[in-house]
Formats: C-alpha cells, structure tokens, sequence
C-alpha cells in the first residue's frame, strides 16, 4: 500500500464542495473549505425565464412555445463545477497537494475532470463515482480505504 504524504480529496456535486486533507501522521481527514454554489437550492424561475420563448409560424399567425435549449440548473451545476476545477487548479500552482482524490458523483465528475489542468489530472491517484458531500469527515476514511 502506497501512503501519499499530501493528499487532499476533492468533494463535489451540483451545488456543494468540501475540500478535505489527509493528516500526514494518522488516517484521519479533514474539511479545511467548504463551497456551495449561489445558486443552491433556487428554483427554475429563479434562475430564469418562467416560460420557453415563442416564435411565430411561418406560415400564418400561429404562436408556438420553444423549448430552451438548456436547462439553468444543469447550467449553474456545471458552472460551479468548473470553478471548483479553477481553485483546485489555483491551489496545485501554489504547492497546495501532491496528491489528489476526486469524490463526486459520475455527471459531476467527468465535469470535474474535464476543468482540471494536465498537471493536476497527473496528480490524481484515484475517483470515486459517489455523492459524500453530507457524509461527516470521521466517516469518510471508511469510504476512501483504497487511497489512505
């Protein structure tokens, strides 16, 4: 088993991320920062349009709805995924952790991955498809055996 001096293990889903450390000198683990997205926990209207927009027939003066094209929850989960990636990134550039382990679940973590910098992707020892965001930090070691 290979013990990694500094690792941290990145948390996330759609609105929330932890990052956590690894005690050098013991399994244990720790949140030193939280994230949560501004736009947690709003609703679609908040978010934008209540209804889709509409458009005229071609022919005649029929009104039809149009679909959006994107849905702003998705949109607003991805945007705060990707700046997760950003202070990830950031903090790789300023010597934060050798290693790194992402934790989020599979949609959320390919977005993860995709924001990382090369150099940070060859960081990582491991991912975990799994939503741990509410799970305390004593019971996260239980969780991340393979990569203590």
């Amino acid at each position: 088993m290979v013990r990694y001096s500094r690792l941290w293990v990145v948390i996330a889903d759609g609105e929330h991320a932890r990052l956590v450390a690894r005690d050098p000198h013991a399994r244990s683990l720790h949140t030193f920062k939280e994230l949560t997205s501004r736009t947690a926990g709003e609703r679609s209207h908040d978010l934008g349009s209540d209804r889709p927009g509409r458009t005229h027939e071609s022919v005649g003066t029929t009104r039809h709805a149009v679909a959006p094209k994107h849905d702003p929850h998705q949109l607003a989960k991805q945007d705060f995924v990707a700046s997760v990636a950003r202070e990830v990134n950031e903090a790789a550039a300023s010597g934060g952790f050798d290693h790194l382990v992402l934790v989020a679940p599979a949609h959320a973590l390919a977005d993860l991955r995709g924001g990382l910098d090369q150099a940070v992707l060859n960081a990582v020892v491991g991912t975990l498809p799994k939503d741990l965001t509410k799970t305390p930090d004593h019971e996260l070691a239980g969780h991340l055996d393979e990569f203590l």
